[in-house]
């Protein structure tokens, strides 16, 4: 057994776990195994233990593991932040968008979407813990931002992101998701029928289950610990 076959299997047994503890359907939980950095190589292996979906934040890393991979049935979400200059390749190449954060990018990924490809999904990526280093609308400005987007033609919006500061622990991992759930329900309050809810990392997915996350999005407990080197 390959280590990232081993790292699926003990990955998708913990979000089991997690998911019974928090008395919700494993089936409502869907994993995003998040292949920046690692190479085409990385996600062939992990697609043959039977992971589909991937995420990748780095462009010109995830463009070129696409043409690499274009054998397989794969489903590229693109979590990072987004430049403007590079919103036409994201438009034309990925199924999910995690990180939009202002009408601008939404705008023109909507523009830059062809009407002959399903429309792009994307959620709407919240700075939950207030960071100055993060990217992502203010918590109370997603209501105003949500409505906006949410008219835009080939796209999708599917729900909220978050990438909450680190926490200690369970209990105060669970904080920051707890109010993106209520930010969640608020939206579905005004009618937007949201679904999606895509929080949790390798170190804090537990807390976010219980909160209500349907992405989360895990990387290293997959394919182990990082070298960034030159990205793009």
């Amino acid at each position: 057994m390959t280590a990232i076959l081993s790292n699926l299997q003990a990955t998708r047994e913990a979000i089991a776990r997690a998911a019974q503890a928090a008395h919700r359907s494993v089936a409502d939980v869907h994993l995003l195994a998040v292949s920046k950095t690692f190479p085409a190589a990385a996600v062939r292996e992990a697609y043959q233990a039977g992971q589909t979906a991937f995420g990748e934040n780095y462009l010109q890393e995830a463009l070129d593991k696409m043409e690499s991979l274009r054998d397989l049935p794969l489903e590229w979400h693109f979590i990072g932040p987004i430049q403007s200059n590079k919103t036409r390749a994201i438009a034309e190449n990925f199924a999910w968008v995690h990180s939009v954060d202002r009408l601008k990018v939404a705008e023109r990924l909507s523009a830059q979407r062809s009407p002959q490809l399903p429309p792009l999904n994307f959620c709407l990526q919240v700075n939950v813990s207030g960071e100055d280093s993060k990217s992502g609308v203010e918590p109370e400005a997603v209501s105003e931002l949500a409505m906006q987007v949410a008219k835009l033609p080939n796209l999708k919006l599917r729900g909220l992101m978050a990438i909450p500061a680190p926490a200690a622990d369970e209990v105060e991992q669970r904080l920051p998701f707890s109010r993106m759930r209520a930010i969640f329900e608020k939206l579905n309050s005004l009618g937007l029928g949201l679904d999606t809810l895509s929080m949790g990392m390798s170190q804090d997915f537990a807390a976010a289950i219980q909160e209500g996350a349907t992405i989360v999005r895990i990387g290293s407990a997959i394919f182990g610990a990082r070298d960034y080197g030159e990205l793009q």
